[in-house]
Order: structure tokens, then C-alpha cells, then sequence
């Protein structure tokens, strides 16, 4: 009898309890409604940071780390990182969201709203995050990234609520998890830009590189190439990319360097578009005729960010490689008195840039040399550690005209085909040279026609360049022939002269 008497107080207790609780989450919906209708943000703010606050402190067993977003002056990476980590996050708890699209981006940017709170779970344990802005009406508060700031400004930051047993899991595994996660995703979402050097503002690390949207539609499934070398290419890359321990573990700086070589208009500069649409790297342009010295070119390389692509177009064309080139058979070259405005960039400064300690100022880093006469660069220049993998862009082939024909005019086979392969290699023409012809009629019989009829010209062209090209060597060699010849009598001359005379 007396058992259920106390279970049925037991159970009048519980119902008072819940009874209480609904209360309570009543009046406080009702009051979070009122103070959002009626009073200011900054008041908002106030008042659920001191009830989240007093919460916190009745609920001994949970623990609240503050993450701010700048740390003094300089940016906190772990604010930013949560920033992008939670922004596409949306929880049952989640109300209200913000979203924005900046210009001439190709993705949409989601983040939490002021005084939302989103749950997120890790290894089985429940994380609690509120993102707080307190607007500040200080002349001696200034936020970096508030551009339309005067008198007033916000202070935001997260609060991360969790289990006081999880404290080791939050600093050790989950805000390094957070961490990787928002680099993973801002690169993947991050519009593709290249970069050129603003000469102006060569001293300013931040403004020495001016961004554009680079929007080249190549692919590797477009570029007229080998298929075996874009394999090559491809496999080369993911290689790369996937072996940063490996760098750091035998003590490399992690960097690729390519040195693309061939004629003009043989795809160099569609392979480097693509390369960076494979990767999602952003492009530094850079000219080296236009430094004037060897720290203008460290300074350029600090600038640069990781998970890039810095291009040197037409090395061979630097004045100051082609100087050393020529007086290296020399025993003793003279000090070289350059004028001011004269580049200064030496062979062995470009060196250190590509392969000495500079060069380890960044990880995930690839350089890309390219020419059009390997025949003019320093040896030095070309061993492994410096230019890892040499691409020859040739003239097209039968896979790369196929390909072209994909691109321009929809087909992967016809009867016109097999005449053009069988003729292409004998050509000696650019996939820019066949571009240019299937551009000029959407008919694929008349194209097509075209091309061949191109093909044939440049064929006798070149029939014709070898035959001169024949006749001037014979011309040179019995013109050589005959100076021989003629100092050999001079000779035989002057020798019997001088016996005569003796």
C-alpha cells in the first residue's frame, strides 16, 4: 500500500516538474518573441547573452569556450574557419540564415544569422554554437572587415557550448577537424582568379597582386592533346596534391615545377587553364622583364598564396638569362654596369626563387615555365628539383584534330576523317592553326573540306621551306668548300713565296 502511495507521488512530483518546465519554455518563447519585436539589436544581445549566461552557470557541467573574431588586430583563423564550417549547416534549432552572392562569384555564401544557434555532432557528442554581434558605439573600437564603420561597430564572436568531459575531443580533435573542413570547402566553393603584379604597390604585400576572374572554359577533356600525355599529366597532378606528408616527411618544399616547350599556338596556355580548373588554383602572371631586381622577385613570391599556380610565360625571352647564357663558355666575363630602369633579375636569383629557400615559402605550390626554344635555357635551369616534368606541345595530331572536332563541330567521326589523319602529321600545323579552320563553317562537310585544303597548302609549304632550306645548305657547304679551297692555295702560295725568298 505504501509502495503505491509513493509512486504516485512520485508521479504527482514529475507532473509538477514538467508542469514547471513548460511554464518556464513558455514564458521564455514568449519573451524572445517580445524583445526581437520591441527592442534593439544591441539590447537583444544583452539580454540572451546574460540568460545563456546564467544558464550556463546552473548547468555545472557544461563549458563555453569564446572564440573572437579578431585576435587584437590580426584575424582569429579559428572564427573564420567556424564561419565557413557553420555557415551551410542547418539544424531544427535554426531560424534564420544569411545569404549573399558577391560579384562576379559563381556560388552563393550562407552564414548563421546574429544570436542563432545551430547543434552540430562529432563522434557521437553534441556541440551547441551561438554566433553574438554586440554593436559598440566606441570612437576607440574599430573593426577591420565594417568598411562603412564611423561611431559605430560590432564585435562579433562564437560561443561554443559543450560537455566539460569533451574539452580534450574540442581542443585536439574537433577545432583541428573544423579547421581542415573550412579549407576544404572555401576551396572548393572559391571562384577561380588570376593574378597580375600591380607595379605600383610592389611594397605592399597586400596589393602587389590584382585579381581577375578567370573564366577559360578549358578542360582536359577539351585540350588537343595526346590522350596518353593528358593521362600522364593528370595522374602527375592528383599525385602531387595528395603527397603533402609525404613533402614534409622527406624534407622538400611541396612544389611542382612543369616547363611547357614548343611552337606557338600548340595549346601551352589553354594546358595551364586547364591544369587550374582541374585543381581549382588560382594563377599569378608573372613578367620577369618588368622587375628590376632579385628582392622585387622574393618579395612577389611571398605574395603568392598556397594551392596556386605561378606561370613565367617565355622564359627563354628574359634578358639577363640570355647574357648568362652566352658568357657561360667564356673563361672571364666582365662586370655587367646596368642602368637603373635595366632588369636585374639574375639567372641565379631566378634559381633560389624556383628551387632555394624562397621557394619553400608556401606549400602546394606549382611553377610553370614555358617557351618556345628550349634550346636557349641554362641547363641549370632544366634538371629535376627545378623543372620536374618537360611537356612537349607539338603540332597537332590525329587525337588532338579528333578532339577539335568534338569541340568545334560536334562529331566524333566522318568520312573526311581518315584523309585528314592520315596527312596531319605531315603538316606541321597548330591545334590553333585547326581551330581556326573548323571555326569558319558549321557545315562539318564544308569544314572539314576546308581543313584539308589547308592541310595540302601547308604541306607544299613546307615542301617548298625544306627544299630551300636544302639549297641554301648545299650553297653553304660549296661555298665552304671553296673559301677552304682558296686558303689552301693562298697558303700553298705564301709558302713557296717564303722558300723562295729564304
Amino acid at each position: 500500500m505504501s509502495s503505491s502511495s509513493e509512486h504516485s507521488n512520485n508521479i504527482a512530483t514529475a507532473k509538477t516538474i514538467l508542469s514547471a518546465v513548460g511554464s518556464i519554455a513558455a514564458t521564455a518563447v514568449v519573451v524572445r518573441s517580445v524583445t526581437r519585436d520591441l527592442l534593439p539589436p544591441e539590447c537583444q544581445d544583452y539580454i540572451f547573452s546574460g540568460i545563456r549566461n546564467f544558464i550556463t552557470k546552473l548547468i555545472s557541467n557544461q563549458l563555453t569556450l569564446v572564440i573572437h573574431e579578431f585576435d587584437g588586430l590580426v584575424n582569429n583563423q579559428i572564427y573564420e574557419a567556424a564561419e565557413i564550417y557553420l555557415g551551410p549547416k542547418v539544424t531544427p534549432n535554426t531560424r534564420r540564415l544569411k545569404i549573399s552572392k558577391p560579384e562576379k562569384e559563381n556560388h552563393f555564401n550562407i552564414a548563421m544569422e546574429r544570436g542563432e544557434e545551430v547543434v552540430d555532432t562529432y563522434n557521437g557528442q553534441e556541440f551547441k554554437w551561438v554566433w553574438i554581434c554586440t554593436t559598440t558605439e566606441s570612437r576607440n573600437f574599430y573593426n577591420p572587415r565594417d568598411m562603412n564603420a564611423t561611431l559605430r561597430s560590432e564585435m562579433r564572436s562564437f560561443e561554443l557550448t559543450f560537455h566539460t568531459k569533451n574539452k580534450d575531443l574540442v581542443i585536439n580533435s574537433y577545432l583541428p577537424f573544423i579547421t581542415t573542413q573550412a579549407e576544404i570547402n572555401k576551396h572548393h566553393n572559391k571562384t577561380i582568379k588570376i593574378f597580375t603584379v600591380d607595379y605600383n604597390n610592389m611594397y605592399n604585400l597586400t596589393d602587389m597582386w590584382t585579381p581577375v576572374t578567370l573564366d577559360h572554359p578549358a578542360t582536359f577533356d577539351t585540350l588537343a592533346m595526346d590522350v596518353h600525355k593528358k593521362e600522364m599529366i593528370i595522374k602527375d597532378l592528383d599525385r602531387f596534391v595528395n603527397r603533402g606528408q609525404y613533402y614534409r616527411k622527406v624534407g622538400k618544399a611541396w612544389k611542382r615545377g612543369y616547363l611547357l616547350y614548343g611552337p606557338p599556338g600548340t595549346g601551352k596556355s589553354s594546358l595551364i587553364a586547364a591544369m587550374a580548373n582541374y585543381l581549382n588554383f588560382d594563377i599569378y602572371d608573372l613578367e620577369l622583364t618588368e622587375l628590376r631586381r632579385n628582392s622585387e622577385l622574393r618579395r612577389l613570391l611571398v605574395g603568392t598564396a598556397n594551392k596556386s599556380i605561378l606561370v613565367v610565360e617565355d622564359i627563354d625571352c628574359t634578358i639577363d638569362l640570355q647574357e648568362n647564357l652566352a658568357n657561360r663558355g667564356t673563361t672571364f666575363a666582365p662586370p655587367q654596369f646596368h642602368n637603373q630602369d635595366e632588369t636585374k633579375v639574375t639567372l641565379s636569383g631566378l634559381l633560389n626563387f624556383v628551387d632555394g629557400l624562397w621557394s619553400s615559402c608556401g606549400d602546394e605550390r606549382i611553377i610553370i615555365f614555358t617557351t618556345n626554344h628550349i634550346e636557349k635555357l641554362d641547363p641549370a635551369l632544366l634538371r629535376p628539383g627545378r623543372m620536374d616534368v618537360h611537356i612537349h606541345m607539338s603540332y597537332c595530331t590525329p587525337c588532338g584534330f579528333k578532339t577539335l572536332a568534338s569541340n568545334y563541330l560536334g562529331i566524333k567521326s566522318h568520312l573526311l576523317f581518315k584523309e585528314i589523319e592520315d596527312s596531319i602529321e605531315n603538316a606541321n600545323v597548330t591545334p590553333a592553326e585547326v581551330a581556326e579552320q573548323l571555326l569558319k563553317n558549321d557545315e562539318p562537310d564544308v569544314a572539314l573540306q576546308g581543313l584539308i585544303d589547308f592541310i595540302d597548302l601547308k604541306i607544299q609549304e613546307n615542301e617548298k621551306a625544306e627544299v630551300e632550306k636544302a639549297n641554301t645548305e648545299l650553297a653553304d657547304q660549296q661555298k665552304n668548300v671553296e673559301e677552304s679551297k682558296e686558303n689552301g692555295e693562298k697558303k700553298k702560295e705564301d709558302q713557296l713565296a717564303s722558300d723562295q725568298e729564304s
